[in-house]
């Protein structure tokens, strides 16, 4: 388990499979408290477009690293500029190069950030680590309408079970695989709107922090 040290500003980690909506909560929880936003799943989509532009050889974990650790984001604000190919997040030597760019995000005020290890591994003394899940059905329902949204045809039943796939690779792989954090709160978020596990999550950080 790779450890990692408390930084001065404050951590909020919400881990969760595809769909969980941690994605939405986290922006919405950094809005509240005027936090930085970090979008994990973004350096690994990046990460992804740059090895392709440049031609390399995807099944070269050396050679993809080597871009990780190289990469010539652009960040403006909380904002990462990137493709949304997503790619290569599996890759060991990808999250190891990754690792220490993740953590530069964790400066004051404060830090909301979002993946599948930000608990487990990024930032383990994370004050407050929320595991935000819901049912496959649930979780398809809101990817079919996303994609719907964007002008992609999708159906619901194909949808969900590549889903359950996706949750089956995430959480048995070797690389920093997709659980909860021993000291995470696990919130289904199923039978709740957004805006009630934001009110949720910011009530754990003030009562733990405040």
């Amino acid at each position: 388990m790779t450890t990692h040290l408390r930084t001065p500003a404050p951590i909020i980690c919400i881990d969760g499979p595809t769909a969980s909506g941690k994605g939405t909560v986290a922006r919405a929880v950094a809005d509240v408290l005027g936090f930085r936003y970090l979008d994990s799943g973004a350096l690994y989509r990046l990460t992804g477009f740059a090895a392709r532009q440049s031609g390399a050889d995807m099944a070269n974990a050396d050679e993809i690293g080597t871009i990780a650790r190289n990469l010539a984001a652009k960040f403006v604000g909380d904002k990462i500029y990137l493709s949304n190919i997503d790619v290569v997040a599996a890759i060991p030597a990808v999250r190891v190069a990754l690792l220490q760019r993740q953590r530069d995000f964790a400066q004051a005020p404060g830090l909301v950030c979002d993946g599948r290890d930000m608990g487990t591994i990024v930032f383990t003394h994370a004050q407050v680590k929320v595991f935000l899940t819901a049912s496959a059905k649930v979780r398809a329902e809101r990817r079919t309408k996303q994609l719907k949204q964007k002008g992609i045809s999708a159906i619901l039943e194909d949808v969900e079970n590549d889903l359950i796939a996706r949750d089956a690779r995430d959480s048995n792989r070797l690389a920093a695989p997709l659980v909860a954090a021993n000291d995470a709160v696990t919130i289904d978020s199923t039978a709740f709107t957004a805006s009630e596990i934001v009110a949720q999550i910011v009530g754990l950080y003030r009562s733990k922090v405040l």
